[in-house]
């Protein structure tokens, strides 16, 4: 059972994002399986660390573009990827923190943050960016 399930729609037409995508859909699905299979406390602070690490990887390499090509959107989806970091390290100080589970809320954040923001903002770069010759 996969919490997210990548789709054609999803795509931003840039395979090297694209396939950051999916890893981070990945992650986010190999994280919900472990809990659904009891197994979430074996993995969560390598997955949460993973989470952190690949989205910063990830957020570097969308930003970079967006900088080359003088993407005129660069400063908002700025400002969402560092609400995705904020959440996500606030998480990980929780678990520092003793907070041994994963909360059905930090599994709905992750899902409608990434498909809400792959299905919206990272759409309005995809053409700019195809126009631009990124594909």
């Amino acid at each position: 059972m996969e919490l997210i399930k990548w789709s054609d729609e999803m795509s931003v037409n840039i395979k090297e994002i694209d396939d950051q995508h999916k890893k981070l859909i990945e992650i986010i699905n190999n994280l919900f399986i472990a809990m659904l299979e009891g197994k979430a406390q074996d993995i969560i602070n390598k997955t949460v660390d993973e989470l952190i690490n690949y989205a910063e990887y990830h957020f570097s390499t969308e930003e970079n573009y967006f900088e080359k090509h003088n993407y005129p959107g660069f400063h908002s989806h700025k400002i969402q990827h560092s609400y995705y970091k904020d959440e996500i390290l606030n998480y990980k100080q929780e678990l520092l923190n003793g907070k041994s589970t994963v909360p059905t809320d930090v599994f709905n954040f992750l899902k409608d943050w990434l498909t809400e923001h792959i299905m919206n903002s990272d759409k309005k770069y995809s053409k700019y960016l195809n126009n631009k010759g990124v594909f």
